[in-house]
């Protein structure tokens, strides 16, 4: 038993965050979740296309963690397929929202993800919407990716300030990579 919850609770309200999850990433888990997140930004005062932008990027990291967590489970045996594990938090700061992710991921996939966090984040509004669109014509060429090679950008283009990351190492295979998104009142 975890003693003192209050103090737990204390700290998820001191750091702003109003959701919260870690565990397997099952689509059961991540449906309810989503539906959390969406009522939860229904009952705020935020426009509806700034509230579609904190969902998307939602849902743009859920699923990389769905895709590329390095660390699975196996929950049950009748089943061959490992279950993600990942972790997620949803918070505002005022009219700011962010989204935070974080999994599990093979170091041979560390310089991969920073460059491309880093290519994004070296872009203006303009530049990432013309980098998508060339993407989307585009030919995927990293052989890891389970996708298009679009979450990324996506994000980015939700995005109100650049996209912050870290990779703390676990071991010779393993680190932990965690994605920090703010999305908030468009400028202008």
């Amino acid at each position: 038993m975890i003693k003192n919850m209050q103090k737990y609770v204390g700290m998820l309200r001191e750091n702003n965050i109003n959701i919260s999850y870690t565990g397997p990433l099952w689509d059961c888990s991540i449906k309810g979740i989503a539906e959390m997140v969406k009522e939860s930004l229904s009952h705020d005062d935020i426009p509806i296309t700034a509230s579609k932008s904190i969902f998307s990027v939602f849902i743009e990291q859920v699923t990389n963690m769905l895709m590329y967590s390095a660390e699975k489970e196996q929950y049950d045996q009748t089943q061959s397929e490992e279950t993600p594990i990942g972790m997620l938090l949803l918070g505002h700061i005022g009219k700011t929202y962010f989204v935070q992710t974080g999994n599990a991921i093979k170091n041979n996939n560390i310089e991969i993800v920073k460059s491309k966090i880093d290519h994004l984040n070296s872009l203006d509004k303009k530049e990432l919407r013309q980098y998508y669109k060339e993407s989307l014509r585009g030919e995927n060429t990293n052989p890891d990716s389970k996708g298009g090679g679009l979450g990324f950008i996506e994000v980015a283009r939700r995005a109100t300030a650049p996209i912050e990351y870290t990779f703390e190492t676990i071991d010779e295979n393993i680190s932990y990579f965690s994605m920090y998104v703010e999305i908030g009142p468009k400028e202008g």
